[in-house]
Protein backbone atom coordinates (compact mmCIF):
# COMPACT_ATOMS: atom_id res chain seq x y z
CA UNK A 1 0.00 0.00 0.00
CA UNK A 2 1.45 3.18 -0.61
CA UNK A 3 1.03 5.78 1.72
CA UNK A 4 -0.78 8.96 0.69
CA UNK A 5 -1.27 12.31 2.33
CA UNK A 6 -2.13 16.06 1.50
CA UNK A 7 -1.12 17.82 4.07
CA UNK A 8 1.30 17.33 7.19
CA UNK A 9 1.53 18.80 10.38
CA UNK A 10 4.23 17.92 12.27
CA UNK A 11 5.62 17.73 15.91
CA UNK A 12 9.00 17.80 16.02
CA UNK A 13 10.84 16.62 19.67
CA UNK A 14 14.28 17.90 20.69
CA UNK A 15 13.83 20.37 17.89
CA UNK A 16 16.26 23.26 19.36
CA UNK A 17 19.32 20.75 19.24
CA UNK A 18 22.05 19.98 16.14
CA UNK A 19 19.82 17.56 14.48
CA UNK A 20 16.36 18.74 15.38
CA UNK A 21 17.01 22.01 13.85
CA UNK A 22 18.54 20.95 10.94
CA UNK A 23 15.40 18.89 10.15
CA UNK A 24 12.94 21.47 10.98
CA UNK A 25 14.78 24.06 8.10
CA UNK A 26 14.51 21.30 5.74
CA UNK A 27 10.87 20.57 6.15
CA UNK A 28 9.95 24.38 6.34
CA UNK A 29 10.61 24.05 3.21
CA UNK A 30 8.21 21.91 1.91
CA UNK A 31 4.92 23.38 1.06
CA UNK A 32 2.43 20.18 2.22
CA UNK A 33 3.77 21.12 5.81
CA UNK A 34 1.26 23.51 7.35
CA UNK A 35 2.09 23.11 10.98
CA UNK A 36 4.97 22.52 12.36
CA UNK A 37 5.55 21.99 16.44
CA UNK A 38 8.94 21.93 18.32
CA UNK A 39 8.76 20.62 21.61
CA UNK A 40 11.92 21.25 23.40
CA UNK A 41 13.17 21.32 27.02
CA UNK A 42 16.27 23.32 25.87
CA UNK A 43 19.05 21.98 28.38
CA UNK A 44 22.40 22.91 27.65
CA UNK A 45 22.53 21.66 24.06
CA UNK A 46 19.51 23.38 23.04
CA UNK A 47 19.93 26.69 21.51
CA UNK A 48 16.81 28.44 19.85
CA UNK A 49 18.93 30.63 17.78
CA UNK A 50 19.48 27.64 15.16
CA UNK A 51 15.72 28.07 14.48
CA UNK A 52 15.86 32.23 14.90
CA UNK A 53 15.12 32.81 10.86
CA UNK A 54 11.74 31.13 10.85
CA UNK A 55 10.25 33.20 14.11
CA UNK A 56 7.78 34.91 12.05
CA UNK A 57 7.08 31.75 10.38
CA UNK A 58 3.50 31.11 10.68
CA UNK A 59 3.14 27.77 10.24
CA UNK A 60 6.14 26.91 13.30
CA UNK A 61 5.19 27.02 16.67
CA UNK A 62 7.96 26.95 19.65
CA UNK A 63 6.77 25.22 23.40
CA UNK A 64 9.42 24.81 25.91
CA UNK A 65 8.61 21.58 27.72
CA UNK A 66 9.85 18.29 28.79
CA UNK A 67 8.44 15.19 26.62
CA UNK A 68 8.01 13.22 29.55
CA UNK A 69 5.29 15.70 30.68
CA UNK A 70 1.95 13.95 29.81
CA UNK A 71 -0.48 16.96 29.90
CA UNK A 72 1.60 19.03 27.67
CA UNK A 73 2.23 16.24 25.42
CA UNK A 74 -1.14 15.05 25.41
CA UNK A 75 -2.28 18.17 24.09
CA UNK A 76 0.45 18.90 21.54
CA UNK A 77 -0.23 15.11 20.05
CA UNK A 78 -3.86 16.31 19.22
CA UNK A 79 -2.44 19.36 16.58
CA UNK A 80 -0.72 17.19 14.39
CA UNK A 81 -0.78 13.53 12.24
CA UNK A 82 3.36 12.85 12.06
CA UNK A 83 5.74 13.05 14.87
CA UNK A 84 9.51 12.85 14.70
CA UNK A 85 11.48 12.21 18.11
CA UNK A 86 14.84 13.80 18.14
CA UNK A 87 14.73 14.28 21.91
CA UNK A 88 17.50 12.44 23.80
CA UNK A 89 20.48 12.77 25.90
CA UNK A 90 22.89 11.59 23.42
CA UNK A 91 26.85 12.41 24.66
CA UNK A 92 28.45 9.08 26.03
CA UNK A 93 30.53 10.77 28.00
CA UNK A 94 27.78 12.30 30.43
CA UNK A 95 25.89 8.74 30.18
CA UNK A 96 29.37 7.12 31.77
CA UNK A 97 29.11 9.95 34.64
CA UNK A 98 25.72 9.66 35.57
CA UNK A 99 23.23 7.58 33.52
CA UNK A 100 19.25 8.65 35.11
CA UNK A 101 18.64 11.80 32.91
CA UNK A 102 19.32 9.16 29.59
CA UNK A 103 16.74 7.15 31.58
CA UNK A 104 14.32 9.76 31.76
CA UNK A 105 14.57 11.71 28.34
CA UNK A 106 15.57 8.55 26.26
CA UNK A 107 12.98 5.80 27.70
CA UNK A 108 10.05 7.40 29.90
CA UNK A 109 10.09 10.34 27.56
CA UNK A 110 9.99 7.96 24.67
CA UNK A 111 6.76 6.31 26.12
CA UNK A 112 4.93 9.18 27.29
CA UNK A 113 5.60 10.07 23.50
CA UNK A 114 4.04 6.92 22.13
CA UNK A 115 1.57 6.43 25.05
CA UNK A 116 -0.42 9.93 23.63
CA UNK A 117 0.70 9.41 19.70
CA UNK A 118 -1.47 5.75 20.52
CA UNK A 119 -4.44 8.03 22.17
CA UNK A 120 -4.20 10.63 19.33
CA UNK A 121 -4.07 8.04 16.08
CA UNK A 122 -1.24 10.22 14.73
CA UNK A 123 -0.41 8.98 11.04
CA UNK A 124 3.19 8.02 11.58
CA UNK A 125 5.39 8.28 14.70
CA UNK A 126 9.10 7.99 13.78
CA UNK A 127 11.85 7.15 16.21
CA UNK A 128 15.26 8.41 15.73
CA UNK A 129 18.18 5.98 16.87
CA UNK A 130 21.37 5.35 16.58
CA UNK A 131 23.98 3.17 15.49
CA UNK A 132 25.61 2.17 18.58
CA UNK A 133 22.44 -0.13 19.60
CA UNK A 134 24.57 -2.25 17.81
CA UNK A 135 27.41 -2.15 19.17
CA UNK A 136 31.21 -2.87 18.01
CA UNK A 137 30.80 -4.62 14.98
CA UNK A 138 34.40 -5.94 14.41
CA UNK A 139 34.03 -6.99 10.79
CA UNK A 140 31.00 -6.79 8.31
CA UNK A 141 28.30 -4.60 8.54
CA UNK A 142 25.21 -4.26 11.01
CA UNK A 143 21.94 -4.37 9.26
CA UNK A 144 18.82 -3.90 10.40
CA UNK A 145 17.84 -7.43 11.54
CA UNK A 146 21.01 -7.72 13.31
CA UNK A 147 21.28 -8.13 17.25
CA UNK A 148 20.97 -5.39 19.69
CA UNK A 149 24.37 -4.97 21.88
CA UNK A 150 24.63 -1.74 23.21
CA UNK A 151 27.62 -1.25 25.42
CA UNK A 152 27.34 2.12 27.34
CA UNK A 153 24.29 3.60 29.45
CA UNK A 154 23.16 6.12 26.48
CA UNK A 155 22.93 3.40 24.20
CA UNK A 156 20.95 0.86 26.52
CA UNK A 157 18.74 3.65 26.89
CA UNK A 158 18.21 4.05 22.76
CA UNK A 159 18.17 0.06 22.60
CA UNK A 160 15.22 0.66 24.94
CA UNK A 161 13.24 3.16 22.85
CA UNK A 162 13.56 1.39 20.19
CA UNK A 163 12.04 -1.57 22.00
CA UNK A 164 9.39 -0.09 23.45
CA UNK A 165 8.62 1.86 20.17
CA UNK A 166 8.61 -1.81 18.15
CA UNK A 167 6.19 -2.70 20.84
CA UNK A 168 3.93 0.11 20.00
CA UNK A 169 3.33 -1.12 16.60
CA UNK A 170 2.87 -4.71 17.42
CA UNK A 171 0.63 -4.30 20.36
CA UNK A 172 -0.93 -1.55 19.44
CA UNK A 173 -1.08 -0.94 15.67
CA UNK A 174 0.91 2.53 15.84
CA UNK A 175 2.44 3.03 12.79
CA UNK A 176 5.80 3.86 13.87
CA UNK A 177 9.31 3.87 12.37
CA UNK A 178 12.93 3.80 12.75
CA UNK A 179 15.91 5.19 11.81
CA UNK A 180 19.42 4.82 13.04
CA UNK A 181 22.35 6.97 12.16
CA UNK A 182 26.03 7.03 12.26
CA UNK A 183 27.95 10.36 13.44
CA UNK A 184 26.15 13.51 12.03
CA UNK A 185 28.15 16.56 11.64
CA UNK A 186 27.45 20.05 10.35
CA UNK A 187 26.93 23.94 11.17
CA UNK A 188 25.18 24.37 14.77
CA UNK A 189 26.39 20.86 16.21
CA UNK A 190 27.22 21.29 20.11
CA UNK A 191 31.18 21.71 20.99
CA UNK A 192 31.34 19.29 23.16
CA UNK A 193 30.74 16.62 20.00
CA UNK A 194 33.95 15.40 18.42
CA UNK A 195 34.57 17.38 15.51
CA UNK A 196 33.15 20.22 16.66
CA UNK A 197 35.79 20.26 20.09
CA UNK A 198 38.39 19.28 17.36
CA UNK A 199 37.61 22.15 15.03
CA UNK A 200 37.54 24.33 17.97
CA UNK A 201 40.34 23.22 20.14
CA UNK A 202 42.22 23.42 16.62
CA UNK A 203 41.35 26.92 15.83
CA UNK A 204 42.71 28.10 19.33
CA UNK A 205 45.49 26.01 19.39
CA UNK A 206 44.56 23.65 22.05
CA UNK A 207 45.65 19.89 22.05
CA UNK A 208 43.20 17.56 20.40
CA UNK A 209 42.08 15.20 23.13
CA UNK A 210 42.19 11.59 21.31
CA UNK A 211 40.76 8.54 22.89
CA UNK A 212 43.24 5.85 23.12
CA UNK A 213 45.12 5.31 20.18
CA UNK A 214 42.75 6.75 18.08
CA UNK A 215 41.59 4.14 15.88
CA UNK A 216 38.02 3.54 16.36
CA UNK A 217 36.06 3.23 13.48
CA UNK A 218 33.16 5.15 12.75
CA UNK A 219 30.89 6.62 9.96
CA UNK A 220 30.58 10.16 9.24
CA UNK A 221 26.99 11.57 8.16
CA UNK A 222 26.78 14.96 6.99
CA UNK A 223 23.29 16.29 8.91
CA UNK A 224 21.72 17.85 5.39
CA UNK A 225 22.02 13.92 4.39
CA UNK A 226 20.71 12.75 7.27
CA UNK A 227 17.67 15.15 7.06
CA UNK A 228 16.73 14.26 3.84
CA UNK A 229 17.00 10.16 4.64
CA UNK A 230 14.99 10.93 7.51
CA UNK A 231 12.10 12.80 5.33
CA UNK A 232 12.53 9.71 2.59
CA UNK A 233 11.57 7.51 5.23
CA UNK A 234 8.99 9.53 7.20
CA UNK A 235 7.16 9.59 3.80
CA UNK A 236 7.74 6.21 2.06
CA UNK A 237 9.04 3.91 4.99
CA UNK A 238 6.74 0.82 5.85
CA UNK A 239 5.22 1.09 9.65
CA UNK A 240 6.70 -1.26 12.01
CA UNK A 241 10.28 -1.24 9.89
CA UNK A 242 14.12 -0.25 10.95
CA UNK A 243 16.19 1.92 8.84
CA UNK A 244 19.42 2.29 8.57
CA UNK A 245 20.82 6.03 7.65
CA UNK A 246 24.71 6.39 6.60
CA UNK A 247 27.78 6.25 4.49
CA UNK A 248 28.82 2.54 4.81
CA UNK A 249 32.33 3.81 4.90
CA UNK A 250 34.08 4.08 7.96
CA UNK A 251 36.84 6.36 9.09
CA UNK A 252 39.51 6.46 12.04
CA UNK A 253 39.58 9.25 14.81
CA UNK A 254 42.80 9.66 14.07
CA UNK A 255 42.03 9.97 9.99
CA UNK A 256 39.48 12.26 10.74
CA UNK A 257 41.98 14.62 13.30
CA UNK A 258 44.75 14.41 10.71
CA UNK A 259 42.44 15.73 7.93
CA UNK A 260 40.74 18.01 9.73
CA UNK A 261 43.95 19.68 10.82
CA UNK A 262 45.63 19.84 7.47
CA UNK A 263 42.35 21.98 6.45
CA UNK A 264 42.87 24.68 8.90
CA UNK A 265 46.39 23.85 8.46
CA UNK A 266 47.91 23.17 11.84
CA UNK A 267 50.53 20.64 13.21
CA UNK A 268 49.56 16.87 13.88
CA UNK A 269 51.78 17.84 17.08
CA UNK A 270 48.22 19.31 18.69
CA UNK A 271 47.01 15.30 19.04
CA UNK A 272 47.76 14.58 22.59
CA UNK A 273 46.53 10.82 23.17
CA UNK A 274 44.51 10.46 26.36
CA UNK A 275 42.81 7.80 28.57
CA UNK A 276 40.70 5.55 26.77
CA UNK A 277 36.87 5.86 27.35
CA UNK A 278 35.22 3.45 29.50
CA UNK A 279 33.67 0.75 27.47
CA UNK A 280 34.59 2.69 24.14
CA UNK A 281 33.58 0.75 21.05
CA UNK A 282 36.16 -0.34 18.48
CA UNK A 283 34.01 -0.21 15.41
CA UNK A 284 30.42 1.10 13.71
CA UNK A 285 29.71 -0.36 10.52
CA UNK A 286 26.06 -0.04 9.00
CA UNK A 287 24.67 -1.55 5.61
CA UNK A 288 22.61 1.13 3.89
CA UNK A 289 21.36 -0.92 1.32
CA UNK A 290 17.83 -1.15 2.60
CA UNK A 291 17.46 2.68 2.43
CA UNK A 292 19.18 2.51 -1.32
CA UNK A 293 16.87 -0.30 -3.02
CA UNK A 294 13.76 0.02 -0.56
CA UNK A 295 13.59 3.65 -0.69
CA UNK A 296 15.83 5.12 -3.73
CA UNK A 297 18.49 6.96 -0.98
CA UNK A 298 21.58 7.52 -0.83
CA UNK A 299 24.06 10.03 0.72
CA UNK A 300 24.97 12.92 -1.55
CA UNK A 301 28.21 14.98 0.22
CA UNK A 302 31.94 13.62 0.41
CA UNK A 303 32.77 13.52 4.40
CA UNK A 304 35.78 15.55 3.24
CA UNK A 305 34.04 18.12 1.04
CA UNK A 306 31.08 18.20 3.88
CA UNK A 307 34.64 18.67 6.77
CA UNK A 308 35.61 21.44 5.17
CA UNK A 309 32.43 23.25 4.24
CA UNK A 310 32.10 22.65 8.60
CA UNK A 311 35.25 24.08 9.64
CA UNK A 312 34.65 27.31 7.33
CA UNK A 313 31.20 27.36 9.50
CA UNK A 314 33.05 27.59 12.35
CA UNK A 315 35.24 29.84 11.23
CA UNK A 316 32.94 31.99 10.06
CA UNK A 317 30.82 31.98 13.79
CA UNK A 318 33.52 32.57 16.75
CA UNK A 319 31.33 34.11 18.40
CA UNK A 320 28.47 31.43 18.67
CA UNK A 321 30.73 28.47 19.58
CA UNK A 322 32.64 31.10 21.69
CA UNK A 323 30.02 32.23 23.63
CA UNK A 324 28.98 28.13 24.69
CA UNK A 325 32.72 27.80 25.97
CA UNK A 326 32.76 30.55 27.69
CA UNK A 327 30.40 29.57 29.56
CA UNK A 328 31.97 25.98 30.52
CA UNK A 329 34.24 26.55 33.73
CA UNK A 330 36.56 23.91 31.93
CA UNK A 331 37.58 26.80 29.57
CA UNK A 332 37.19 30.08 31.31
CA UNK A 333 40.96 29.96 32.54
CA UNK A 334 42.28 29.46 28.51
CA UNK A 335 39.94 32.48 27.22
CA UNK A 336 40.88 34.77 30.12
CA UNK A 337 44.56 34.35 29.75
CA UNK A 338 45.48 32.93 26.42
CA UNK A 339 42.57 33.51 23.79
CA UNK A 340 41.26 37.11 24.28
CA UNK A 341 44.63 38.47 24.50
CA UNK A 342 45.03 36.69 20.68
CA UNK A 343 41.82 37.25 19.70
Amino acid sequence: MVYVHKEMKLLVTGGAGFIGSHFIRHMLTRRDVKRLINIDKLTYAGHLDNLRDFKTDKRYRFVKADIASEPIVRRLMSEVDHVVNFAAETHVDRSIHNAAPFLHSNVIGVQVLLEAARQAKIHRFLQISTDEVYGSIPKGYANEESRLFPRSPYSASKTAADHLTLAYFHTHGLPVLITRAGNNYGPFQYPEKFLPLFITHALMDQPLPLYGDGLNIREWLHVSDHCSGIERVLRKGTPGEIYNIGTGKGWTNMAVAKTLLKHVGKPTSLIQHVQDRLGHDRRYAMSISKMRTKLGWAPEIAFEDGLLETIQWYKANRKWWEAILFKSKAYQHYYKKQYRKSA
